[in-house]
Parts: C-alpha cells; sequence; structure tokens
C-alpha cells in the first residue's frame, strides 16, 4: 500500500537541503569578505633627533700675505703647498735702499747725541752764573732754549731711526699666521707695491676648519618650540654635537660642535648661518668642500615611530593612518608628524603606544571594516574552491 505522506515529504526535505547549502555558502562567503591586513603594534623608543643640512668648509684661521714697502722682490723662501710657521720668511725684498735710509737716519741720530752733552752743560753753566748775575737773562734763555732744541732732535731722529728699521725689516716678507701656504702670485724680479690688492700667497690653518651651513629660520623656530615644550632632552642648539658625512657620503671621523649660529635672518632667503667647528689633524677637510652636517637637536625618550608605509595623505594633505582598535575593526586618525627618522615618520600626535597601525591591506579596507589580522609579509589566503 503507498505510503500517503511520500509525496509531501520530498518537496520538504529538498527546501532544508537548499536551505542549508545556502548557509553554508552564506559562511563561507562571509568568511571570505573579511579582509587580512598586518599591522606593527607601536612601543616608544628612545631616540636621537638630528637634522641634516648642507655646507662648505672654510679655514679656521686664513691670512692674506701683502707686502708693505715697494721695492723689487729678490726672493721666494717657501715652497707652495708646504707648511709654514708663524713668523718663517716667505719673500725678500730687495734691502738696500731702505738699509741706505737706515744707516743715514742712524748717522743723523748719532751726531745729534754727540751734541747734546755740550749743549746740556753749557745750559748748567750759564744757569750758575745767572745766580752771581755773571750774565745776563737772556744769554741764559738762549742756552736754556737751545738744549731743549738739541733734546727735541734727538727725539725725532730716534723716531726716524725706528721708522727706518721698520721699513728695514718689512723687507723680509714673514708668515702672519702658521699653516698652510697656497701657490704663490708673484716671481723674483716682480716690482712689489705697499698694501697691493692682490696678495702675494694666501695662508690657511687647517688643523680645525669650520663647516658653514645655511639653516631656514622657520626650522630653527621649530627647534625653539620642541625645546620650550621639554619634548627633546639634551641642551641647547647651541650645545649641540655635530657629526659629518664628506662629498662621496663618506662618514667623517672627527665629531664637531655647533659653535654659533647668526642673529639675523638674510631677507632674501629667509635664513642665516650656523657655523660648525671640526678638528682636522690630518688635513682632510680643505677649505670649500661641500658637506653635509647631522646636527644632534637632543634625545625622545618616548618617541613613536610608524613605518612610512603606514602613513597616506588625505585630499587636504593632513598625515593619516589606520588603526585596528579593540573591536578589530579599522579606524582612521589624523597625525602629526615631525620629520622622518631613516623609513619611519616620528610622530608628535594621533598615535600612542600600543596601538596596531595597518601596513599591508590597506588599500582593501576603510574606517569601520571589520579585519582579520594576519603576520606582517604573509601571503594572502587562497581563494576557495567552488
Amino acid at each position: 500500500m503507498q505510503n500517503p505522506y511520500r509525496g509531501g515529504m520530498i518537496p520538504i526535505l529538498g527546501t532544508l537541503v537548499a536551505i542549508g547549502a545556502m548557509t553554508g555558502c552564506s559562511k563561507k562567503e562571509q568568511a571570505k569578505a573579511t579582509p587580512e591586513v598586518a599591522v606593527v603594534t607601536l612601543q616608544p623608543e628612545r631616540v636621537a633627533i638630528t637634522f641634516e643640512l648642507p655646507g662648505r668648509t672654510s679655514a679656521y684661521l686664513m691670512a692674506e700675505v701683502h707686502p708693505q714697502v715697494n721695492g723689487i722682490v729678490q726672493k721666494r723662501l717657501f715652497t707652495e703647498g708646504s707648511d709654514v710657521k708663524e713668523g718663517e720668511v716667505l719673500y725678500q725684498i730687495d734691502p738696500r735702499p731702505y738699509q741706505a735710509a737706515f744707516d743715514t737716519a742712524a748717522a743723523a741720530l748719532a751726531r745729534a747725541e754727540a751734541n747734546l752733552p755740550a749743549t746740556r752743560k753749557r745750559a748748567e753753566r750759564f744757569k750758575e752764573l745767572l745766580a752771581v748775575n755773571a750774565v745776563g737773562q737772556q744769554d741764559n734763555d738762549d742756552a736754556a732754549a737751545a738744549l731743549k732744541q738739541v733734546e727735541a732732535e734727538v727725539q725725532s731722529l730716534k723716531a726716524g731711526v725706528e721708522s727706518a728699521r721698520i721699513n728695514l725689516g718689512y723687507t723680509r716678507i714673514t708668515a702672519p699666521i702658521s699653516g698652510r701656504a697656497g701657490k704663490s702670485n708673484v716671481t723674483p724680479g716682480a716690482l712689489a707695491t705697499a698694501y697691493q690688492g692682490p696678495a702675494f700667497t694666501t695662508i690657511q690653518q687647517l688643523d680645525q676648519v669650520y663647516v658653514d651651513s645655511p639653516q631656514s629660520s622657520a626650522i630653527l623656530l621649530g627647534i625653539q618650540r620642541n625645546l620650550a615644550a621639554n619634548r627633546y632632552k639634551g641642551g641647547t642648539p647651541e650645545q649641540a654635537k655635530v657629526k659629518l658625512l664628506l662629498e662621496d657620503g663618506t662618514p667623517y671621523p672627527q665629531t664637531g660642535i655647533l659653535k654659533f649660529s647668526d642673529v639675523t635672518v638674510d631677507p632674501s632667503t629667509g635664513s642665516l648661518i650656523l657655523r660648525m667647528v671640526f678638528p682636522n689633524p690630518r688635513h682632510v677637510l680643505l677649505p670649500g668642500m661641500y658637506v653635509r652636517a647631522i646636527v644632534e637637536e637632543g634625545v625622545a625618550e618616548q618617541a613613536i615611530l610608524v613605518p612610512q608605509q603606514g602613513v597616506t595623505r588625505d585630499p587636504k594633505g593632513n598625515a593619516i593612518a589606520l588603526v585596528v582598535d579593540g573591536s578589530g575593526k579599522v579606524e582612521q586618525r589624523t597625525l602629526k608628524v615631525d620629520r622622518a627618522i631613516g623609513p619611519r615618520w616620528l610622530v608628535t600626535e594621533g598615535l600612542n603606544a600600543g596601538d596596531r597601525v595597518i601596513l599591508e591591506g590597506i588599500q582593501k579596507v576603510r574606517p569601520g571594516v571589520a579585519v582579520k589580522i594576519v603576520p606582517l609579509g604573509a601571503k594572502p589566503a587562497p581563494a576557495a574552491a567552488k
């Protein structure tokens, strides 16, 4: 006998199977729709805060050598490019005219000094005779005046001798400072003119060198604000240590110090000059070299650093980052970034220690979406088989 319920059970079972299949597919689709992201959990770090500036080297001391008397250059007594000592003779100007002038002045002085004792004794004798009325007052006055005249002549001739001696000494042109002499601009036989414009040579002291670097006044204001807010620890910029990178990118082994910052801003460029001093015992740094100075501004004890790939910009240019909150959903944060430190941004506002910043999968998510966190650098999950 045929079961009366058999025909009605078949459609019901088919419906249940279809519903079960749809439910399973819905769960698979939901699992497949949850985007996967890789994050980095932020931890505070102790970071040295630096800023890099271009600069040019210059000699610590520099002196141009000029003649101070006229004459013919007889000799050059140094080797171009060699080190010279202060007081070392560099050039010899023909001394004969100045030697003759000195001898003439010395002879005139000797003649005046020879007349002085007799004139002084005569004035003393007339003074004694005047006391007993043996001579007249006029004769005594004449003798006293003659003495003063001879004394004045002696002083004048002494000054003449000293002037002649100085001019004679100037025929030996000496090094005003110790340092390295450059190329010579004159040769023996050239005519020297006192205080002439072109220097005979230039001496530069290279045991220490200056590095002068222009700095934007806006950067200086930012440094001052950071110091006022006690954001970075370490002294003022004037006490900062400086490292140097040479033209080819090689680090210079010696550490310098920030000597001073200019007090006037150039109105045409909006910048001022920072001057740094570096020891240069091996003369590696030469005047005029292009270098990059890395100035240590201070130390941030609790710095928040975010990889640059996790920071983007909104249409207004504000820095933003996507983080995963405690419920596993995406949250957008607006940031304030100070500067780049290597491949990371130094963030001053918007992120805190423990925040999970999305680094991979940013394009697949938006604020408010639930996400699944996977290890950084993991390959995406394979698509489910149909």
